[in-house]
């Protein structure tokens, strides 16, 4: 089943939002949650899983296809955005937190994406969402984000959304990269990918860069984000009020200055 084609522009910054602009009959699908807006004639609707061709072959393929997203902490469900209308139509979907929306043309990757999870943000229908199940267990328990590496495949136009900047590394045969867990976004099929575990007391108590790494080996390309969403959340969240409604004092008397303004103690 090929891949419908459609058209797009990314629009923004630091807080991004993809414009897809779907024919007549052509249908987009996307995480929920994901949407924007969407122009009067494009018609949503709830599907197990990607709707691709691999789940058209009965109720318990869905099912299960479906069910292996959940292993990715994902829904059961996707939406399809699918053109009603006479004339061209227009789906906005935006990214979840500040970073950037990349565009990937599976057509150009070799018909397969390997990204982390919660990376997918929407893609033209007939492009498969599924997991990447890796032989090792230390890959699988400790590559990076929730753990899981999710998979594109097909020919059509997929998007992933990453947080702070992204870095693209082609690399040639037997070129190694370390990479944070957290910041590997994306690779091609044909990048080994690996986790390494970085040793040393010292190293492993105090360095605070986490007890692992990725180790990816070309030949191919990999994306990798500046600012791990897992890390940003452990800024504000270290930064946020405590439960007893004190604030952290930022090590400075302006911390308390701004505690007698709010009214605290």
């Amino acid at each position: 089943m090929y891949a419908h084609e459609i058209d797009y522009k990314i629009y923004g910054d630091d807080m991004q939002y993809v414009e897809i602009e779907l024919d007549p009959a052509e249908t987009v699908i996307a995480e929920a949650g994901s949407m924007m807006m969407i122009d009067p004639n494009i018609q949503m609707e709830t599907i197990f899983g990607d709707g691709s061709k691999q789940q058209s072959n009965g109720f318990m393929d869905k099912l299960f296809s479906a069910g292996k997203r959940v292993l990715t902490g994902e829904s059961l469900f996707m939406t399809a955005f699918t053109n009603a209308g006479q004339l061209k139509e227009k789906a906005y979907f935006a990214a979840p937190y500040p970073g950037k929306i990349l565009p990937m043309d599976l057509s150009l990757l070799g018909g397969k994406l390997i990204c982390q999870k919660d990376a997918f943000l929407c893609a033209a229908k007939g492009v498969s969402v599924g997991i990447d199940f890796r032989k090792k267990l230390s890959v699988g328990f400790f590559g990076g984000e929730g753990f899981i590496l999710e998979k594109l495949e097909g020919d059509g136009m997929a998007f992933i959304h990453a947080c702070g900047a992204i870095v693209e590394r082609d690399l040639a045969l037997g070129e190694i990269l370390k990479i944070d867990t957290g910041c590997l976004v994306a690779m091609t099929q044909g990048v080994h990918y690996d986790i390494q575990f970085i040793g040393g007391i010292k190293n492993t108590l105090f360095g605070g860069e986490g007890v692992f790494f990725a180790t990816v080996t070309g030949p191919g390309k990999v994306w990798i984000q500046s600012l791990p969403f897992s890390r940003l959340a452990e800024r504000v969240f270290s930064a946020a009020p405590s439960a007893g409604g004190s604030r952290k004092e930022e090590g400075s008397v302006l911390g308390m200055i701004g505690n007698i303004f709010d009214g605290d103690n």
